[in-house]
Parts: C-alpha cells; sequence; structure tokens
C-alpha cells in the first residue's frame, strides 16, 4: 500500500514512474493481510505498556496481545529499551502529535484513491467498535476515549445493552467505545491491487525484480535494466535489506502478526470490526469470511511461522460470535515495520542523492500509505508539503 501510493502520486504529478515488486504484483504481503481499518481515529500510538501486571504476562508470554519467541529475544532487546524509552509520557505524547496530520488525512486520501479507481464498494464506513469484558477495563476505555475528544474524535459509549443493538450476535462484553470516524475496508490486499492497477492503466510500468540489486550510478540509480535518477525505498518489512548495505543504521524491526478466515453459524452477522480488548485479537468483516488478527509477535522476520496467539484466542472468539469453518489452509502471518519511536520515515536519505524512505508505520502502512505518498510525492518534487515533515526525517537516529 505505501509503495503503490507514492507511485501514484509521483505519476500524477507528471514523474514517469517503474514500480518494482518481488512478487509481480501489489498487495501480496503486509498490506494483504491487516485489519483493513483505515484508522482516523488513533492518535496515540500503541505505546510500550508500563503498568507491572501487564509487563508480568508479557514476560511470562501469558498474553495472546503480545508473544515472543526466546530464541530471538536478545535481538530484540536493544530495540525494545529504544521503545520503552519513546513510550515515557512526555515522548509519547509528542509522538502522537507529530504523527497527527498523517492520521488527520489519512481517510480523505484513500477516499479519493477509491474513487479514481471506482472501488468504493470495498469501503464501509461504520467505524469499529472496541470491547470491553469488565467494568475496570471498559471504564479504562472509556477514559481512554475521552483522551481523544480535543482531537475532534467522534465516539459513543455503548453499554451491554447499546452493543447488543449494533452486534445482536455478539455475547461477553461488558461495554465498547465505538469510533465512528474511521472506515473499513472488506479485501485490503484488493484494494491495493486496484491501486496499483491504476497506476499501471495510466502508463507506469509494474517490474518483477529484486530491490536488494540497487546501486548507484554517476546518473542516479539502478535496478537491473532499470535506471531512475530517483527511487523511493518503501518496502516495509525488508527496507533494511536495501537500506543497510548502503550504511544507514535506521533501528527497524518488525512485530509479527497472524490472521485466519472463518464461516459464520447459521444466521450470524458482524457489522463492524470488532477488537475484543481484553483479549488481544480483532474480529473484522472481509470478502472471504470474519478474518480474525492477532497482536504483536517478536520473532525473526522470516523465521518459521509459530501462531500461538491464534490457538489461544480462536476458542475465545467462538464464544464471542458464533465462527463456523477455518476457511485457510493454514494461518496466514505477515510482519509490521516498527521503528522504536512510533513513526515512520519519510523523507530523503541524507547521504545519497535522489534516494528517498517512506516506511516504517507500525500497525499502520495500510492506513497511511495514500497520505504518506502524497507526502513523499511533494518533496520529491519540490512542491510546499502539506505537513511539516521534519518528525520523520530519517536523521532523528
Amino acid at each position: 500500500m505505501v509503495g503503490v501510493s507514492a507511485a501514484l502520486h509521483l505519476q500524477k504529478r507528471g514523474r514517469s514512474v517503474v514500480l518494482i515488486d518481488k512478487h509481480g504484483a501489489a498487495g501480496e504481503e503486509t498490506s494483504y493481510g491487516n485489519a483493513g481499518i483505515i484508522e482516523r481515529s488513533t492518535i496515540f500510538p500503541r505505546a510500550f505498556p508500563r503498568e507491572l501486571r501487564a509487563l508480568t504476562r508479557y514476560a511470562l508470554n501469558l498474553s495472546a496481545e503480545s508473544h515472543y519467541e526466546l530464541s530471538a529475544l536478545p535481538g530484540f532487546l536493544p530495540w525494545l529499551l529504544k521503545y520503552y524509552r519513546a513510550s515515557a509520557p512526555h515522548r509519547w505524547e509528542r509522538t502522537a502529535r507529530a504523527a497527527l496530520p498523517l492520521i488527520e488525512h489519512c481517510l480523505a486520501e484513500h477516499e479519493a484513491l477509491m474513487q479514481e479507481v471506482g472501488a468504493q464498494h470495498l469501503m464501509r464506513k461504520t467505524g469499529w467498535i472496541k470491547g470491553y469484558r469488565s467494568a475496570s477495563t471498559f471504564d479504562k476505555g472509556i477514559a481512554d476515549a475521552e483522551r481523544l475528544r480535543p482531537f475532534g474524535v467522534p465516539f459513543h459509549v455503548l453499554d451491554a445493552n447499546a452493543l447488543a443493538t449494533l452486534e445482536p450476535h455478539v455475547s461477553g462484553m461488558h461495554g465498547a467505545v465505538h469510533f465512528t470516524s474511521p472506515a473499513s475496508v472488506i479485501d485490503p490486499g484488493g484494494l491495493a491491487k486496484a491501486y496499483a492497477d491504476l497506476f499501471v492503466v495510466r502508463g507506469g510500468k509494474f517490474v518483477t525484480a529484486d530491490a536488494r540489486t540497487l546501486e548507484q550510478r554517476a546518473t542516479g540509480w539502478r535496478v537491473g535494466d532499470i535506471e531512475a535518477r530517483e527511487v523511493v525505498v518503501a518496502l516495509g518489512p525488508w527496507s533494511n535489506d536495501v537500506f543497510r548495505p548502503l550504511g544507514y543504521r535506521i533501528p527497524l524491526a518488525v512485530k509479527r502478526g497472524y490472521h485466519m478466515h472463518y464461516g459464520l453459524a447459521g444466521n450470524t452477522v458482524l457489522n463492524h470490526p470488532l477488537l475484543d480488548n481484553d483479549e488481544g485479537y480483532l474480529l473484522a468483516p472481509m470478502v472471504r469470511g470474519i478474518r480474525l488478527t492477532t497482536g504483536v509477535e517478536f520473532a525473526r522476520r522470516d523465521g518459521p511461522k509459530t501462531p500461538v496467539q491464534l490457538q489461544m484466542v480462536e476458542p475465545i472468539a467462538r464464544k464471542l460470535l458464533p465462527l463456523a469453518e477455518r476457511r485457510d489452509a493454514e494461518p496466514w502471518m505477515g510482519a509490521r515495520p516498527c521503528l522504536p519511536d512510533m513513526l515512520p520515515v519519510i523523507g530523503p536519505a541524507p547521504r545519497h542523492k535522489g534516494l528517498w524512505f517512506d516506511f516504517g508505520h507500525q500497525h499502520h502502512g495500510f492506513t497511511q500509505g495514500p497520505v504518506s505518498g502524497r507526502l513523499t510525492a511533494e518533496m520529491i518534487c519540490g512542491e510546499a508539503p502539506f505537513t511539516n515533515p521534519a518528525p520523520y526525517r530519517v536523521d532523528r537516529f
């Protein structure tokens, strides 16, 4: 989503653009497997927890929301320490304000592209629901939502009866908060492909190649037989395969995640994406069925699948909503590209002319792809950017 969006925005500004992908198709990786929410309401980023009870559960690998592979932990510890420091309240609030322009414009930029490709049928403007299983977590959820009022984020507090009106087949929740401004997409990978198809129809070239062969030439850059004056690295969790050989030490890590699709029993329906906040998973209506997405897994990016979290939450989800058969042969796994300060890298590489970065969007690459693509294209083409890009500069590291 991030790469295709940058390509489209550059193309709109008259640039001749080649989109390079190892699969030769868009939307095959992380952009395919997410929850499909265009997250207009998440102003505050996902911070490192500081409550002793939560930390203990995470340390003992008892939580489905966050899980780690013991063998991978030593490699993650320095990054986790940076993440912990960046999550200190005063830094976390500063990060939220820095990310706000991307959040504020994310839905409008998606809607503009959807209208161009005729993909409005994939979008549901019904918001999403955050459900709580106890009075204490519900009260905390309400307090967290109230912090969003100064940012103009609309929401409704739902008691159990009000939730049952919106979601009659959901059970086990004490209450919920309904965020009404986000939209959801019932086929995230399909939307990314639709954007890529528009790029090709407008004359763009889509090439299958290995971005790791990128090399600088006297006149610009080269990947295989393709030469260009400028290049945008928008490889998500694989971006370090390109920037590290060029000498950049950007602390990019991955949080892996899984999903599985299910049918629904009888006349069951799910009308909104629904987060089970207390158990750490999300259910979202998709073209293929109900998609259950898991929390985060700290493991090696290219290591084998270990869908422990899916195994933990599937029985819980079946009690929440009458799920039927699994519709995937095996769990899907993806990797979220994450930086410890919870902001993406968007902008020029400081030591290489014509090299640009657009990656590290945490859990919001699908959400922020079009708006990040706009900002990247504005900078490359010398336009006045719609927001100050300084918070996203690479040399902050």
